[in-house]
């Protein structure tokens, strides 16, 4: 069995190769759903678009997983995906703003099921204070660093307005949070250690606009 911890010790992983291992697993737990046991580089760069040598190259970064003429057993490879990025366990996430957009996230049925647990809400608007999203009471912003601190939250995702979204990252930063899914859209100034990952659909809308003919 391949040692993924001992392999990634000592070496720098380009983020864009991180940023690729959610979407092998996610193949991965399709094919496995499918009733497929073993699969092959090149399937899997068939479903995703990518070459073949570049999804060995990128699992060749954590170990080796497959045996030529056999491929991956698609378990053993899912475990080891989960494993390289943590997914063996359940994380709890604050997610701040619950507007509209953040009110929909907290109701997001899937991060329970993918191993995120929304497990703090905090809003500014006194209206949305006090009240219960999925199980969970929105508090105040004053008290988030607090509450995040006891709490040892690590992630949090932020669904505020942009005028408001540096100071929050900045006090979340403060609470010692490590990784912001940030959907406001702004390009966060944060200390390196933390990661940030920007979701903007109008951005999105934009790139795909220059393939749309006119």
């Amino acid at each position: 069995m391949t040692d993924t911890n001992s392999s990634k010790i000592g070496k720098l992983v380009p983020d864009i190769v991180v940023s690729r291992l959610p979407l092998y697993l996610r193949t991965l737990t399709r094919l496995q759903e499918e009733g497929k046991e073993v699969t092959s580089s090149q399937e899997l760069a068939t479903r995703l678009g990518f070459s073949s040598a570049q999804i060995r190259k990128d699992l060749s970064h954590f170990g080796e997983f497959g045996k030529q003429g056999t491929g991956y057993h698609i378990a053993f490879l899912k475990d080891q995906l989960k494993t390289i990025l943590n997914l063996d366990m359940m994380w709890d996430v604050a997610l701040i703003g619950v507007g509209d957009l953040g009110h929909a996230l907290a109701n997001y049925g899937r991060f329970t099921r993918k191993g995120f647990r929304i497990a703090a809400l905090f809003d500014s608007d006194p209206k949305k204070i006090g009240t219960i999203v999925n199980g969970v009471t929105v508090q105040a912003v004053d008290g988030m660093i607090d509450t995040i601190r006891q709490k040892g939250i690590r992630i949090a995702i932020l669904a505020v307005p942009v005028n408001v979204a540096q100071k929050t990252a900045e006090k979340l930063v403060e609470a010692g949070v490590r990784a912001i899914l940030n959907y406001a859209p702004i390009t966060l100034t944060v200390p390196a250690e933390v990661k940030v990952q920007n979701i903007d659909p109008i951005a999105h809308l934009q790139k795909m606009t220059y393939y749309c003919k006119r």
